[in-house]
Protein backbone atom coordinates (compact mmCIF):
# COMPACT_ATOMS: atom_id res chain seq x y z
CA UNK A 1 0.00 0.00 0.00
CA UNK A 2 1.85 3.25 -0.87
CA UNK A 3 0.11 6.65 0.38
CA UNK A 4 0.42 10.27 -1.14
CA UNK A 5 -0.41 13.13 0.98
CA UNK A 6 -0.11 16.97 -0.66
CA UNK A 7 0.47 19.63 0.47
CA UNK A 8 0.46 18.77 4.56
CA UNK A 9 1.13 21.88 7.09
CA UNK A 10 2.67 19.32 9.68
CA UNK A 11 1.91 20.63 13.68
CA UNK A 12 4.56 18.90 15.48
CA UNK A 13 6.08 21.46 17.62
CA UNK A 14 9.32 18.72 18.58
CA UNK A 15 9.86 17.81 15.17
CA UNK A 16 12.19 18.80 12.53
CA UNK A 17 8.90 19.70 9.90
CA UNK A 18 7.14 21.84 12.49
CA UNK A 19 4.99 23.67 10.13
CA UNK A 20 6.27 23.35 7.20
CA UNK A 21 4.13 22.40 3.76
CA UNK A 22 5.16 19.08 2.14
CA UNK A 23 3.91 16.03 0.73
CA UNK A 24 4.43 12.53 2.68
CA UNK A 25 4.75 9.44 0.83
CA UNK A 26 4.19 6.25 3.14
CA UNK A 27 5.13 3.12 1.47
CA UNK A 28 3.96 -0.30 3.08
CA UNK A 29 3.19 1.83 6.17
CA UNK A 30 6.35 3.81 6.83
CA UNK A 31 7.27 7.09 6.47
CA UNK A 32 9.68 6.72 3.09
CA UNK A 33 9.82 10.49 1.73
CA UNK A 34 8.86 13.86 3.27
CA UNK A 35 9.75 17.32 1.31
CA UNK A 36 8.31 19.05 -1.67
CA UNK A 37 6.46 18.21 -4.61
CA UNK A 38 6.75 14.45 -4.05
CA UNK A 39 5.42 13.12 -7.62
CA UNK A 40 5.76 8.94 -6.62
CA UNK A 41 3.23 6.56 -7.91
CA UNK A 42 0.84 5.78 -5.04
CA UNK A 43 -2.17 3.26 -4.96
CA UNK A 44 -4.05 6.26 -2.40
CA UNK A 45 -3.78 10.27 -3.47
CA UNK A 46 -4.94 12.31 -0.58
CA UNK A 47 -5.44 15.89 -1.46
CA UNK A 48 -7.46 18.45 1.04
CA UNK A 49 -8.51 22.11 1.55
CA UNK A 50 -5.82 23.50 3.97
CA UNK A 51 -4.69 19.67 4.95
CA UNK A 52 -2.47 19.50 8.06
CA UNK A 53 -0.90 16.34 9.66
CA UNK A 54 -0.61 15.57 13.01
CA UNK A 55 0.87 12.83 15.46
CA UNK A 56 -1.67 10.23 15.87
CA UNK A 57 -4.48 11.32 18.28
CA UNK A 58 -5.11 9.46 21.70
CA UNK A 59 -8.12 9.01 24.08
CA UNK A 60 -7.97 7.48 27.29
CA UNK A 61 -11.63 6.42 27.59
CA UNK A 62 -14.12 5.14 25.27
CA UNK A 63 -17.00 3.16 25.48
CA UNK A 64 -18.49 1.08 22.64
CA UNK A 65 -20.57 -1.55 23.72
CA UNK A 66 -20.18 -5.33 21.76
CA UNK A 67 -19.73 -7.64 23.57
CA UNK A 68 -22.99 -7.32 25.32
CA UNK A 69 -24.41 -3.71 24.37
CA UNK A 70 -24.19 -3.82 20.79
CA UNK A 71 -27.25 -1.78 20.28
CA UNK A 72 -25.32 1.09 21.27
CA UNK A 73 -22.51 0.45 19.64
CA UNK A 74 -20.74 -2.20 17.72
CA UNK A 75 -16.87 -2.30 17.49
CA UNK A 76 -16.74 -2.03 13.28
CA UNK A 77 -18.66 1.01 13.67
CA UNK A 78 -17.30 2.63 17.28
CA UNK A 79 -13.52 2.33 15.74
CA UNK A 80 -14.65 3.46 12.01
CA UNK A 81 -16.18 6.47 14.49
CA UNK A 82 -12.87 7.27 15.96
CA UNK A 83 -10.63 7.12 12.89
CA UNK A 84 -13.09 9.55 11.37
CA UNK A 85 -12.38 11.90 14.37
CA UNK A 86 -8.93 11.72 14.11
CA UNK A 87 -7.70 9.26 16.69
CA UNK A 88 -5.18 6.62 15.92
CA UNK A 89 -5.25 5.25 19.37
CA UNK A 90 -8.07 4.41 21.94
CA UNK A 91 -8.11 3.01 25.56
CA UNK A 92 -11.39 0.83 25.69
CA UNK A 93 -13.24 0.98 28.93
CA UNK A 94 -14.49 -2.74 29.70
CA UNK A 95 -18.01 -1.28 29.86
CA UNK A 96 -19.31 -5.03 28.41
CA UNK A 97 -21.45 -8.14 28.88
CA UNK A 98 -19.55 -10.12 29.83
CA UNK A 99 -16.61 -7.66 31.18
CA UNK A 100 -12.98 -7.86 30.75
CA UNK A 101 -12.10 -9.70 33.43
CA UNK A 102 -10.62 -12.52 31.73
CA UNK A 103 -7.14 -13.26 29.64
CA UNK A 104 -10.09 -14.56 26.62
CA UNK A 105 -11.69 -11.54 26.70
CA UNK A 106 -8.65 -9.04 26.20
CA UNK A 107 -7.20 -11.87 23.38
CA UNK A 108 -10.73 -11.83 21.53
CA UNK A 109 -10.46 -8.19 21.43
CA UNK A 110 -7.15 -7.59 20.34
CA UNK A 111 -7.34 -9.93 17.65
CA UNK A 112 -10.71 -7.99 16.56
CA UNK A 113 -10.29 -6.75 13.10
CA UNK A 114 -11.10 -4.02 10.82
CA UNK A 115 -10.64 -1.84 8.02
CA UNK A 116 -10.10 0.82 10.37
CA UNK A 117 -6.97 2.30 11.34
CA UNK A 118 -7.56 3.10 14.87
CA UNK A 119 -6.12 0.54 16.96
CA UNK A 120 -7.83 -0.73 19.81
CA UNK A 121 -6.31 -1.19 23.83
CA UNK A 122 -8.34 -2.53 26.19
CA UNK A 123 -8.24 -2.01 29.66
CA UNK A 124 -9.02 -4.98 31.97
CA UNK A 125 -11.26 -4.75 34.47
CA UNK A 126 -9.89 -4.12 37.61
CA UNK A 127 -12.06 -6.88 39.85
CA UNK A 128 -13.67 -10.01 39.07
CA UNK A 129 -16.99 -8.72 37.34
CA UNK A 130 -16.47 -5.63 38.58
CA UNK A 131 -17.94 -6.24 41.87
CA UNK A 132 -14.82 -4.93 44.12
CA UNK A 133 -13.74 -8.09 45.73
CA UNK A 134 -11.69 -10.17 43.70
CA UNK A 135 -9.03 -8.92 41.73
CA UNK A 136 -8.83 -10.17 37.96
CA UNK A 137 -5.30 -11.71 36.60
CA UNK A 138 -2.99 -8.17 36.16
CA UNK A 139 0.05 -9.88 35.21
CA UNK A 140 -1.85 -12.04 31.97
CA UNK A 141 -4.02 -9.80 31.25
CA UNK A 142 -1.34 -7.30 30.79
CA UNK A 143 1.00 -9.62 28.63
CA UNK A 144 -2.08 -10.43 26.66
CA UNK A 145 -2.44 -6.41 25.99
CA UNK A 146 -4.50 -4.91 28.51
CA UNK A 147 -3.29 -1.54 28.64
CA UNK A 148 -4.27 -0.52 31.95
CA UNK A 149 -6.99 -1.94 35.00
CA UNK A 150 -9.87 -0.22 36.14
CA UNK A 151 -13.74 -1.23 36.53
CA UNK A 152 -14.92 2.17 34.65
CA UNK A 153 -17.61 3.83 36.74
CA UNK A 154 -17.51 1.62 40.05
CA UNK A 155 -15.65 2.76 42.30
CA UNK A 156 -12.80 0.58 44.23
CA UNK A 157 -14.83 0.62 47.53
CA UNK A 158 -12.01 -1.28 49.88
CA UNK A 159 -9.16 0.43 50.60
CA UNK A 160 -7.52 -3.30 50.87
CA UNK A 161 -8.40 -4.08 47.71
CA UNK A 162 -6.60 -1.10 46.57
CA UNK A 163 -3.52 -1.52 48.76
CA UNK A 164 -2.77 -5.00 47.95
CA UNK A 165 -3.53 -4.27 43.82
CA UNK A 166 -0.74 -1.31 43.63
CA UNK A 167 1.62 -3.44 45.43
CA UNK A 168 0.56 -6.44 43.25
CA UNK A 169 1.00 -4.84 40.50
CA UNK A 170 4.38 -2.77 40.57
CA UNK A 171 6.38 -6.17 39.57
CA UNK A 172 5.64 -5.79 36.44
CA UNK A 173 4.71 -1.43 35.89
CA UNK A 174 0.92 -2.13 35.44
CA UNK A 175 -1.25 1.00 35.37
CA UNK A 176 -4.50 0.86 37.89
CA UNK A 177 -7.29 2.99 37.22
CA UNK A 178 -9.76 3.96 40.87
CA UNK A 179 -12.96 5.79 39.39
CA UNK A 180 -13.19 9.15 41.79
CA UNK A 181 -16.76 8.55 43.59
CA UNK A 182 -17.92 7.57 46.53
CA UNK A 183 -21.52 6.80 45.49
CA UNK A 184 -22.21 6.26 49.19
CA UNK A 185 -22.36 10.05 49.33
CA UNK A 186 -25.18 11.67 47.17
CA UNK A 187 -26.61 8.21 46.96
CA UNK A 188 -29.89 9.75 45.32
CA UNK A 189 -28.01 12.26 43.32
CA UNK A 190 -28.71 13.29 39.85
CA UNK A 191 -26.52 16.61 39.46
CA UNK A 192 -23.81 18.78 41.12
CA UNK A 193 -25.13 19.87 44.20
CA UNK A 194 -25.45 23.60 43.99
CA UNK A 195 -27.87 26.78 43.01
CA UNK A 196 -29.29 25.13 40.32
CA UNK A 197 -30.03 21.24 41.31
CA UNK A 198 -31.63 23.29 44.35
CA UNK A 199 -33.97 25.37 42.41
CA UNK A 200 -34.63 22.24 39.97
CA UNK A 201 -35.50 20.36 42.98
CA UNK A 202 -33.00 17.81 41.69
CA UNK A 203 -31.17 15.49 44.51
CA UNK A 204 -27.34 16.44 44.85
CA UNK A 205 -23.85 15.09 44.08
CA UNK A 206 -21.87 17.38 46.18
CA UNK A 207 -18.09 17.91 45.43
CA UNK A 208 -16.73 15.23 48.27
CA UNK A 209 -17.80 12.54 46.63
CA UNK A 210 -15.26 12.89 44.45
CA UNK A 211 -12.67 14.19 46.92
CA UNK A 212 -13.51 11.96 49.25
CA UNK A 213 -12.37 8.61 46.86
CA UNK A 214 -9.19 10.61 45.82
CA UNK A 215 -7.81 11.68 49.24
CA UNK A 216 -8.21 8.25 49.96
CA UNK A 217 -6.45 6.64 46.68
CA UNK A 218 -3.67 9.44 47.22
CA UNK A 219 -2.94 8.05 50.89
CA UNK A 220 -3.00 4.54 49.96
CA UNK A 221 -0.57 4.79 46.81
CA UNK A 222 1.82 7.70 49.35
CA UNK A 223 1.93 4.13 51.51
CA UNK A 224 2.14 1.32 49.11
CA UNK A 225 4.07 2.92 45.86
CA UNK A 226 2.94 2.35 42.33
CA UNK A 227 1.30 3.63 39.40
CA UNK A 228 -2.16 5.31 39.53
CA UNK A 229 -4.97 7.20 37.07
CA UNK A 230 -7.58 8.98 38.04
CA UNK A 231 -10.06 9.34 35.35
CA UNK A 232 -12.43 12.64 34.92
CA UNK A 233 -12.24 14.76 37.73
CA UNK A 234 -14.23 17.59 37.98
CA UNK A 235 -13.92 20.15 40.49
CA UNK A 236 -11.35 22.76 41.90
CA UNK A 237 -10.76 20.78 45.11
CA UNK A 238 -9.66 17.65 43.11
CA UNK A 239 -7.20 19.82 41.00
CA UNK A 240 -5.64 20.93 44.49
CA UNK A 241 -5.14 17.27 45.43
CA UNK A 242 -3.68 15.84 42.85
CA UNK A 243 -1.37 18.43 42.22
CA UNK A 244 -0.32 18.54 45.63
CA UNK A 245 0.56 15.03 45.27
CA UNK A 246 2.59 15.08 42.59
CA UNK A 247 4.83 17.84 44.19
CA UNK A 248 4.85 14.92 46.48
CA UNK A 249 6.25 12.91 44.08
CA UNK A 250 4.00 10.30 43.95
CA UNK A 251 3.29 8.30 40.24
CA UNK A 252 -0.44 9.87 40.00
CA UNK A 253 -2.23 11.11 36.80
CA UNK A 254 -5.34 12.12 35.89
CA UNK A 255 -7.63 12.72 32.98
CA UNK A 256 -10.55 15.22 32.49
CA UNK A 257 -13.45 14.66 30.20
CA UNK A 258 -14.62 17.08 27.12
CA UNK A 259 -17.87 18.04 28.88
CA UNK A 260 -16.53 19.38 31.84
CA UNK A 261 -14.14 21.66 30.44
CA UNK A 262 -17.30 23.00 27.77
CA UNK A 263 -19.85 23.35 30.44
CA UNK A 264 -20.99 23.60 33.56
CA UNK A 265 -24.36 22.98 35.95
CA UNK A 266 -25.87 25.51 34.17
CA UNK A 267 -26.46 23.18 30.91
CA UNK A 268 -28.99 20.80 32.92
CA UNK A 269 -31.62 24.04 33.02
CA UNK A 270 -34.38 22.25 30.86
CA UNK A 271 -33.36 18.67 31.85
CA UNK A 272 -31.61 17.79 28.71
CA UNK A 273 -30.75 14.25 29.46
CA UNK A 274 -27.68 14.75 27.41
CA UNK A 275 -26.12 16.85 29.92
CA UNK A 276 -27.02 14.11 32.72
CA UNK A 277 -23.38 12.71 33.53
CA UNK A 278 -20.83 11.36 35.79
CA UNK A 279 -19.41 13.47 37.46
CA UNK A 280 -21.64 16.03 36.67
CA UNK A 281 -21.01 19.05 35.46
CA UNK A 282 -20.03 21.70 38.33
CA UNK A 283 -19.82 25.11 38.77
CA UNK A 284 -17.84 27.88 36.74
CA UNK A 285 -15.23 27.89 39.60
CA UNK A 286 -14.39 24.58 38.97
CA UNK A 287 -14.49 24.72 35.18
CA UNK A 288 -12.26 27.28 34.98
CA UNK A 289 -9.59 25.35 38.05
CA UNK A 290 -9.85 22.27 35.58
CA UNK A 291 -8.85 24.31 32.48
CA UNK A 292 -6.08 25.84 35.32
CA UNK A 293 -4.57 22.38 35.76
CA UNK A 294 -5.05 21.36 32.27
CA UNK A 295 -2.53 24.33 31.16
CA UNK A 296 0.20 23.26 33.61
CA UNK A 297 0.23 19.91 33.60
CA UNK A 298 -1.59 18.92 36.67
CA UNK A 299 -4.11 17.45 34.39
CA UNK A 300 -2.36 15.17 32.10
CA UNK A 301 -4.91 14.29 29.15
CA UNK A 302 -8.31 15.35 27.86
CA UNK A 303 -10.39 12.34 27.22
CA UNK A 304 -14.03 12.73 25.19
CA UNK A 305 -15.02 10.02 28.26
CA UNK A 306 -17.87 8.28 25.39
CA UNK A 307 -20.20 6.41 26.31
CA UNK A 308 -22.88 4.87 24.00
CA UNK A 309 -26.18 4.78 24.88
CA UNK A 310 -29.25 3.65 23.39
CA UNK A 311 -32.17 5.84 23.26
CA UNK A 312 -34.20 4.86 25.74
CA UNK A 313 -31.88 4.90 28.38
CA UNK A 314 -32.15 8.71 27.67
CA UNK A 315 -35.35 9.38 25.97
CA UNK A 316 -36.89 9.28 30.29
CA UNK A 317 -37.55 12.14 32.94
CA UNK A 318 -33.76 13.40 33.68
CA UNK A 319 -33.81 11.39 36.95
CA UNK A 320 -34.09 8.39 35.70
CA UNK A 321 -31.68 8.52 32.39
CA UNK A 322 -28.34 6.73 32.53
CA UNK A 323 -25.63 9.23 32.91
CA UNK A 324 -23.48 9.61 29.25
CA UNK A 325 -22.48 11.44 26.34
CA UNK A 326 -20.72 10.87 23.17
CA UNK A 327 -17.73 12.95 22.43
CA UNK A 328 -15.29 11.39 19.84
CA UNK A 329 -16.88 13.44 17.04
CA UNK A 330 -16.65 16.40 18.46
CA UNK A 331 -13.63 16.68 20.59
CA UNK A 332 -11.10 18.72 18.43
CA UNK A 333 -13.49 20.93 17.10
CA UNK A 334 -14.93 21.87 20.58
CA UNK A 335 -11.18 21.75 21.71
CA UNK A 336 -10.28 24.13 18.80
CA UNK A 337 -12.44 26.78 20.92
CA UNK A 338 -11.09 26.41 23.79
CA UNK A 339 -7.56 26.72 23.16
CA UNK A 340 -5.22 27.70 20.13
CA UNK A 341 -3.98 25.15 17.41
CA UNK A 342 -0.90 23.93 18.86
CA UNK A 343 -2.04 23.57 22.44
CA UNK A 344 -4.98 21.89 20.90
CA UNK A 345 -2.90 18.91 19.27
CA UNK A 346 -0.59 18.64 22.57
CA UNK A 347 -3.55 17.66 24.14
CA UNK A 348 -4.83 15.55 21.86
CA UNK A 349 -1.22 13.86 21.57
CA UNK A 350 -1.13 13.60 25.51
CA UNK A 351 -1.40 10.42 27.65
CA UNK A 352 -0.01 7.36 25.27
CA UNK A 353 2.87 6.91 27.18
CA UNK A 354 0.97 6.58 30.43
CA UNK A 355 -1.08 3.73 28.83
CA UNK A 356 2.25 2.05 27.40
CA UNK A 357 0.90 3.23 23.75
CA UNK A 358 4.05 3.48 21.35
CA UNK A 359 4.04 7.29 20.06
CA UNK A 360 5.24 7.27 16.37
CA UNK A 361 7.09 10.49 15.71
CA UNK A 362 6.76 12.22 12.04
CA UNK A 363 10.12 11.85 10.98
CA UNK A 364 11.77 9.47 8.21
CA UNK A 365 11.61 5.65 8.78
CA UNK A 366 8.75 5.75 11.43
CA UNK A 367 5.45 4.05 11.02
CA UNK A 368 2.86 6.23 9.78
CA UNK A 369 0.55 7.61 12.77
CA UNK A 370 -1.36 10.69 12.11
CA UNK A 371 -4.21 12.51 12.57
CA UNK A 372 -5.69 14.49 9.33
CA UNK A 373 -7.29 17.80 9.69
CA UNK A 374 -7.74 21.79 9.02
CA UNK A 375 -7.88 24.27 11.41
CA UNK A 376 -10.37 26.79 8.87
CA UNK A 377 -14.23 27.16 9.21
CA UNK A 378 -16.55 27.25 11.62
CA UNK A 379 -19.92 25.53 12.05
CA UNK A 380 -22.78 24.17 14.81
CA UNK A 381 -21.75 20.84 15.52
CA UNK A 382 -25.09 18.47 14.64
CA UNK A 383 -26.39 15.41 14.81
CA UNK A 384 -25.40 15.06 10.71
CA UNK A 385 -21.96 15.32 12.11
CA UNK A 386 -22.17 12.17 14.26
CA UNK A 387 -21.29 9.09 13.25
CA UNK A 388 -21.63 6.83 16.06
CA UNK A 389 -24.68 4.67 16.23
CA UNK A 390 -26.12 6.23 19.59
CA UNK A 391 -26.83 9.86 19.28
CA UNK A 392 -26.42 10.70 23.18
CA UNK A 393 -24.66 14.04 22.75
CA UNK A 394 -24.23 17.11 25.27
CA UNK A 395 -22.37 18.53 22.19
CA UNK A 396 -25.39 18.92 19.38
CA UNK A 397 -25.60 22.57 18.50
CA UNK A 398 -22.21 23.91 19.83
CA UNK A 399 -20.30 26.06 17.55
CA UNK A 400 -16.80 24.20 16.31
CA UNK A 401 -13.64 25.10 14.95
CA UNK A 402 -11.79 23.23 11.85
CA UNK A 403 -12.62 19.70 10.54
CA UNK A 404 -11.24 16.83 10.94
CA UNK A 405 -10.50 14.69 7.77
CA UNK A 406 -9.73 11.34 9.11
CA UNK A 407 -6.71 9.16 9.97
CA UNK A 408 -3.79 7.06 9.02
CA UNK A 409 -2.33 4.38 10.90
CA UNK A 410 0.60 2.28 8.92
CA UNK A 411 -1.23 0.36 6.14
CA UNK A 412 -4.56 1.58 7.12
CA UNK A 413 -6.29 4.61 6.44
CA UNK A 414 -10.15 6.41 6.66
CA UNK A 415 -10.84 10.00 5.16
Amino acid sequence: MKILLKNATIIDPKGAFHLQKVDLYICNGILEQIGVNLSFEADTLIKKDNLHVSMGWFDSSVCFGEPGYEERETLENGLKTAALSGFTDIALEPETNPRVDAQSAVVQLKKYRTNSPTALHPIGSFSKGQEGKLLTEFYDLQNNGAAAFGDFLHPIKNPELLKTALLYAQGFGALLISTPNDNRIGVTGVAHEGEVSTKLGLSGIPVINETLQINRDLHVLSYTGGKLHIPCISSAESVALIREAKKNGLDISCSVALANLCYTEEQIIGFDTNAKLIPPLRTKEDQTALKEGLLDGTIDMITSHHQPLNKELKHVEFEHATPGTIGLEAMFGVLMTLFPLEKTIQLLTKGKERFGVQNHTIQLGEKACLSLFTPDGSSNFGEENIYSTAKNCIFIGQTTQGKVYGSIHGNKYMV
